[in-house]
C-alpha cells in the first residue's frame, strides 16, 4: 500500500483530486499493481473521505490534549514516529482530531512496523485529501525542518 500512495502522490500532486475509483483502479493495474494491493488502498481512501466522524466527539479538534500510546500502537509507531507525531502538532499542522485519525490510519497500513517515512507520506497524503497542502513551506516542514540532522 505505501507504494501506491507514492505512486498517487507523484502522479496526482498537482492536480486538483485523485480520479474516481473506476479510473484509479485501471492506472493502478497499468502501473502494475495488484488486484489485493488495488482493493486494500480504495478501502483506504474510502476510510479518508468518510474521516470517521462518528469515531470520535468533534471537540477533540480543540483539544489540548497529551497522547499516551497503547502497547498495541508501541508495537507499530516507534519513538521517532511518536517525536514527529508530536511535532506535527506543536507546529500546528495537525490538531487532537486529526492526531487520533493520523494514528487509526498508521495502524491500518499493512506492515508489522511503520517507519518515519510512512507517516510522512501518510500526513502529506491526509493533507492532499483535506486541500491543505498547498503551501511548499509546509512540504519542507515536514520533510526538512523535522529531520534532526538538518536543523542548525
Amino acid at each position: 500500500m505505501f507504494e501506491i500512495l507514492i505512486y498517487l502522490f507523484e502522479n496526482y500532486f498537482d492536480s486538483e483530486n485523485c480520479p474516481d475509483s473506476a479510473t484509479l483502479t485501471r492506472k493502478l493495474t497499468l502501473a502494475g499493481f495488484g488486484e489485493d494491493e488495488i482493493s486494500q488502498i480504495l478501502g483506504w481512501l474510502s476510510d479518508h473521505t468518510k474521516h470517521e466522524a462518528g469515531k470520535y466527539p468533534s471537540a477533540l479538534s480543540q483539544s489540548k490534549s497529551f497522547r499516551v500510546y497503547s502497547s498495541s500502537e508501541l508495537e507499530i509507531i516507534d519513538v521517532e514516529s511518536q517525536g514527529f507525531i508530536l511535532f506535527l502538532e506543536q507546529a500546528g499542522i495537525l490538531n487532537s482530531l486529526q492526531r487520533e485519525l493520523l494514528i487509526d490510519r498508521i495502524l491500518q497500513m499493512d506492515g508489522s512496523s511503520s517507519c518515519l517515512d510512512k507517516i510522512k507520506l501518510v500526513v502529506m497524503f491526509d493533507l492532499w485529501v483535506q486541500n491543505q497542502l498547498t503551501n511548499h513551506d509546509l512540504i519542507e516542514k515536514l520533510f526538512i525542518a523535522s529531520n534532526p540532522r538538518n536543523r542548525h
